[in-house]
């Protein structure tokens, strides 16, 4: 009897179980639906696109806001198309009289250049009670009572929301925020160089509020009509399309200020920084960043279409599968907290997450090089049907020499043969294989590939630090290297100062111990010339302090690009933005005048055969010089599912989540295959319980008889 009733306990239990659930982290009643699921692991501190800059932040508010222009998501190298805008902007020349000029007209002539933008009509925004009107025609909510807002704890809890169409008016307020000082917009300070009035504004409107600004004239800015708006900047300055594209050029509503600026709200976290408001595909549904966020469709998003045109081979890759369909085809975007990498990459390999980054502890699980150094998934990953996706980053890092020190920098040419013989020990592609997973691309010089005036194979390559053998780059033998540090003064290494060994000084904020290999490196690296390297770690703030005060010798840095421009990365060098005398981004303070000619003239020029030329002119200068050691470019390996489709990595563009698409039929199907759960262990255990609880109950009776005899 008692065998029989744990049988049909069982029995009940596997009857009133989805099996398909038991192992699904998701509700049920998701299944099928167009829903992408990602993962963060790191709150974004902004929302508000004329502040937020960094890319976990992008991650939200580039599928939520539109700026005028967008990269072209298929198209390489990189190109810009409109996205708001109804065509590319009409770019005029004016001199100091106000005189138009011709396309072709001299830099030196040029003292503005005006951007008219087009914008297309009948665009709105998604539905928000900042735009609600009651039926009089007032604002529902800006002029909420103390006694309202204490009810309020998120947008859900207004009771509607209203919408109106995007107009050119709304593109010039956001740039009146960007320069308003309360904004504290991180390319204000930029701006002000280019952007005419810009300055003079900002010092007029410091003591208004936010919503003030709307009236207040901004010299350089205006819209000319409801769907067309000028810009006007100093000079030429062709680089100013790229920002355009940015998020900080995106528009915004007077009335979202208005709403937001009104006093108590904030205290309840109901900020344009917690909750955006745009013209994009996607709305934020939900900002709780201690469990979730969720993107959902915008049923306000105006017509766009997928592209019909790519690369040659996306045809074959099925990348233009949908062109000419309209966006987006996701439905809901959930981004689920996951700090652990551990229980992450588990839920990608069970398929409860789309796509997956690869963390170094499971880099041998999914990848691996072939002879050739090419990259593959392993034979676990192609049964899955995993896809992998790799591509060179637009960054650079790289180890600089502070050019104001007295043993490294400077312009001798025993300095130059000091800092060459450095760049020839200090063994990047070693560095890219042991720390990096081979996810790295030894730097030849400045510029990463894809952005213009890079060049492959043996033209490319740096002449001072590598040859070219077996048709490939190879990096100087280190014996190479001493005969330069011979030349430099320091034969085998010693000062002849000190006739002890040269001491070089490593300045680091890596303090922690799982730095302490890295640091190892980089000590065995200059052990080779006989150099002893002292590591001077410090925390980033004292770290700053002596970049800033030029009391470094040897650093570390990086740089991702801001847009795919060669300027991007040669302002890094250019003396003008020498961090000690200027407070720029030239760490190493380097200062060639025959480089500061060359990117003066380079800068501002349209892409040509001549730039061209000027950029390997400044390449050779710095190759020369050795300013920096070239590090490395770092390549970005991606997985996704095979139900994942229309993904193509992207280094500059962030808006990538509206062309993408989900087989969802083949997502449940795998799901199911994958995670069918195996139930004898819980049957065994429960036999081997119902058998021990026999030989109890039985041993008990035993017991009882011989007490009752």
């Amino acid at each position: 009897m008692l065998f029989r009733n744990v049988s049909i306990f069982f029995a009940l239990f596997l009857t009133a179980c989805d099996l398909n659930q038991i192992n699904n982290p998701y509700p049920k009643d998701q299944d099928g639906q167009a829903i992408l699921y990602q993962s963060f692991d790191e709150r974004p501190k902004h929302l508000d696109p004329a502040i937020a800059y960094s890319e976990n932040e992008y991650a939200f508010i580039a599928q939520i806001y539109e700026p005028p222009f967008q990269y072209h998501y298929l198209k390489r190298p990189y190109q810009l198309i409109p996205l708001t805008a109804t065509k590319m902007p009409n770019i005029q020349y004016v001199n100091k009289q106000g005189e138009k000029l011709d396309a072709n007209a001299d830099i030196k002539d040029i003292a503005y250049t005006d951007y008219i933008i087009d914008i297309k009509p009948n665009i709105r925004y998604q539905p928000h009670p900042a735009l609600a009107k009651t039926a009089n025609g007032d604002f529902a909510f800006h002029h909420l009572s103390k006694d309202q807002i204490v009810s309020l704890n998120t947008l859900t809890d207004f009771n509607a929301t209203g919408t109106r169409e995007l107009v050119a008016e709304d593109y010039v307020y956001q740039i009146k925020r960007l320069a308003h000082p309360k904004t504290q917009s991180p390319i204000a300070e930029m701006m002000k160089n280019y952007i005419v009035g810009f300055g003079e504004f900002s010092e007029k409107v410091k003591q208004l509020s936010k919503t003030a600004i709307k009236d207040v004239p901004m010299s350089g800015v205006m819209a000319i009509n409801r769907y067309q708006y000028r810009i006007r900047i100093n000079g030429k300055y062709p680089q100013f399309m790229y920002w355009l594209g940015m998020m900080f050029f995106a528009p915004m509503p007077w009335e979202a200020d208005a709403f937001y600026n009104q006093p108590g709200l904030s205290d309840k976290n109901i900020t344009l920084d917690w909750f955006p408001i745009g013209t994009g595909a996607y709305l934020l549904a939900e900002n709780n960043p201690n469990r979730r966020m969720i993107l959902e469709k915008n049923p306000n998003f105006h017509l766009e279409a997928y592209p019909s045109e790519g690369e040659p081979e996306d045809k074959q890759k099925g990348l233009l599968n949908d062109a000419g369909k309209p966006l987006p085809f996701i439905d809901k975007v959930i981004f689920m907290l996951e700090k652990e990498t551990i229980p992450y990459w588990t839920k990608f390999l069970q398929g409860y997450f789309d796509a997956s980054g690869i963390a170094s502890d499971n880099f041998d699980q999914a990848v691996q090089f072939t002879g050739s150094g090419g990259a593959r998934l392993t034979e676990t990953m192609q049964k899955k049907g995993i896809q992998l996706q790799t591509t060179v980053e637009t960054s650079s890092f790289y180890m600089g020499f502070n050019m104001l020190d007295a043993t490294v920098g400077g312009y001798t040419e025993q300095a130059r043969k000091l800092r060459q013989a450095i760049s020839i020990a200090v063994d990047y592609e070693e560095f890219i294989s042991i720390f990096m997973n081979e996810r790295g691309l030894a730097a030849q010089g400045v510029l990463p590939p894809g952005i213009f005036g890079y060049e492959e194979g043996k033209v490319g390559i740096n002449p001072y630090i590598y040859e070219w053998l077996n048709d490939k780059s190879q990096r100087k033998k280190v014996a190479v290297a001493r005969q330069l540090m011979k030349a430099a003064g320091y034969d085998n290494g010693i000062d002849p100062k000190t006739k002890q060994a040269l001491i070089l000084y490593f300045d680091t904020t890596s303090t922690s111990i799982d730095d302490r290999p890295r640091m190892s490196w980089y000590r065995k690296q200059f052990e080779k010339l006989g150099v002893k390297l002292v590591i001077r770690a410090t925390d980033y703030n004292r770290f700053q302090d002596k970049m800033r005060k030029g009391n470094a010798q040897i650093f570390v840095w990086g740089w991702n690009a801001d847009y795919p421009d060669p300027e991007n990365f040669f302002f890094l060098l250019y003396g003008g933005n020498s961090k000690v005398k200027f407070g720029g981004e030239n760490a190493s303070n380097y200062q060639n005048p025959a480089f500061d000619r060359l990117f003066e003239d380079m800068r501002n020029r349209d892409n040509s055969p001549q730039r061209f030329q000027l950029i390997q002119q400044m390449q050779e200068t710095v190759r020369h010089d050795a300013p920096w050691i070239f590090g490395f470019h770092p390549k970005r390996f991606s997985l996704s599912h095979s139900w994942y489709k229309n993904r193509k990595t992207h280094a500059m563009a962030n808006n990538e989540l509206k062309y993408q698409r989900l087989d969802t039929a083949a997502r449940t199907q795998k799901r199911q295959g994958w995670n069918q759960p195996i139930f004898w262990p819980l049957l065994l255990v429960g036999v081997l319980f119902i058998l021990i609880l026999i030989f109890a109950v039985n041993a008990v009776r035993s017991r009882t008889r011989k007490i009752l005899q």
